[in-house]
């Protein structure tokens, strides 16, 4: 039992100190004596200059390699699946829940097919995550597209601004009304 315990406080001292020397080549950051925080790096720390996209979870939704789910900041694409937000926007919208299920079921797949496992970068905005923990961002590809862009252009989704993500609100807003009135994706109905 003596042993065990010794075992044990060498190796916290160990990775305190390991997390220590990684840390080292960092430049500390500097905070106001009363604000100094202990802090010791754990887990991977992601590229998110060329990370993959693992599946789109929905039309403005997507899952990367790490876990992490991306919501794309600016717009919004109908719900596919049963939920307060799809009762909510049958109700808004005077449409039935189904259509709004098949809207978003084809704002779905024109996500998938543009960025499903593929290698993007993210762009962030003044908030990095929303209230579920998703990251917000503005996704390119490696090609340049810009996805949140493109998903408007093509008519498949609506806006949603959230102060004080609106860096890109006025091109989302001019793409989004051309799409509309060219009747492009999901206005062609």
């Amino acid at each position: 039992m003596k042993y065990l315990k010794v075992i044990l406080i060498l190796t916290l001292g160990i990775l305190i100190f390991g997390g220590y020397l990684c840390a080292a080549d960092l430049e500390p950051p500097s905070y106001p004596k009363e604000e100094v925080k202990f802090r010791i790096p754990i887990g991977k720390a992601y590229d998110y200059t060329k990370i993959l996209v693992k599946r789109a979870v929905d039309g403005d939704t997507l899952l990367l390699e790490n876990g992490e789910r991306v919501r794309l900041i600016g717009i919004d694409t109908p719900e596919m699946h049963e939920s307060n937000k799809l009762n909510r926007d049958a109700q808004r919208s005077g449409q039935d829940v189904e259509t709004i299920k098949q809207l978003g079921r084809r704002s779905y797949e024109f996500t998938k097919k543009i960025v499903e496992g593929k290698r993007v970068r993210l762009e962030f905005d003044v908030e990095r995550f929303d209230r579920y923990k998703r990251i917000l961002a503005y996704v390119y590809l490696l090609d340049g597209t810009f996805l949140n862009a493109e998903i408007v252009q093509q008519g498949y989704a609506s806006l949603m601004t959230y102060p004080p993500n609106v860096k890109y609100a006025d091109l989302f807003l001019k793409l989004y009304r051309e799409a509309r009135e060219n009747k492009r994706g999901l206005w062609k109905d």
